[in-house]
């Protein structure tokens, strides 16, 4: 497990540390309180400049810059990596949420 999204949106890391929050307008946060990504409201991702970086297809689907399948988040937020490894879990908070942190923190794609 490499962290997980409480229920207010805060991240934190495999040793329970916040590295950053998502607020309910989908902007991300690091632990300094930098903007470094958004959600949408149709799952697509962006870096803090406003780059595509990945999404999160209606079925759970998570998809990097290059739409190419690195994950997956069921409907209880529990984050798979490709090779349907469990990584992440998530409080009572929207999925997307889950794939924002999953592509933003697990893959520095600030």
């Amino acid at each position: 497990m490499v962290g997980r999204i409480d229920d207010d949106g805060t991240i934190r890391n495999s040793l329970s540390v916040m590295v950053g929050k998502i607020e309910k307008d989908g902007i991300v946060r690091d632990s300094m309180s930098r903007v470094i990504g958004r959600i949408e409201n149709d799952g697509t991702i962006q870096n803090s400049i406003g780059s595509f970086i990945g999404k999160v297809e209606s079925n759970g689907t998570v998809l990097n810059s290059q739409h190419s399948t690195i994950g997956k988040v069921d409907d209880d937020g529990t984050i798979h990596n490709a090779s349907t490894m469990v990584i992440a879990k998530r409080g009572g908070v929207p999925k997307t949420w889950a794939a924002v942190a999953f592509l933003l923190f697990n893959f520095n794609m600030k």
